[in-house]
């Protein structure tokens, strides 16, 4: 399956291969499906499992935007870590295990990014959970790339610095 996946996103680089390194560009391939994964398991978890209600777990009480986001992570924290290894940084010589533990900080960063700027869009601009969610990918993505490409993979040189 890895060499399938490899092989559609090397074939669809063609036309890029000149002004993206197919680093990036498999970055983008995979880490894209894997955020149209999220926004999707997103909307239906907030808009059918969750109803756009509060989830009451007795002592607490979740806001729906909320649990939705935590309800659908544990499941695109896997997929975009599989696709992170397998595919795109595929070049790494740091191990599996510690690729996971930097991942998993990494993760932890996108979702304290994730709580806040969802609470900002929501209460403080007012818009939609799933429009929020859309913005916030943005600022995450990016986020994310820089942080895998040089600390959890650490494929990409610093200042100079070789791999």
């Amino acid at each position: 399956m890895r060499d399938s996946i490899a092989t559609i996103i090397d074939w669809v680089y063609m036309p890029f291969k000149k002004i993206v390194p197919p680093e990036t560009f498999r970055y983008a391939a995979t880490g894209g499906a894997n955020l149209v994964l999220d926004i999707f398991l997103y909307f239906l978890v907030y808009n059918f499992v969750l109803k756009k209600e509060i989830l009451n777990l007795g002592s607490i009480a979740i806001s729906p935007y909320i649990a939705a986001f935590l309800i659908v992570f544990p499941i695109t924290f896997f997929t975009g870590f599989l696709l992170a290894k397998y595919i795109t940084f595929t070049s790494s010589p740091v191990r599996g295990k510690t690729q996971l533990v930097r991942y998993a900080i990494s993760v932890g960063g996108s979702i304290v990014l994730n709580y806040l700027l969802l609470k900002l869009f929501v209460e403080v601009f007012h818009f939609w959970p799933t429009i929020s969610k859309m913005f916030t990918a943005v600022f995450v993505v990016t986020y994310s790339y820089l942080f895998q490409r040089y600390f959890t993979f650490k494929t990409g040189e610093i200042k100079g610095r070789k791999k």
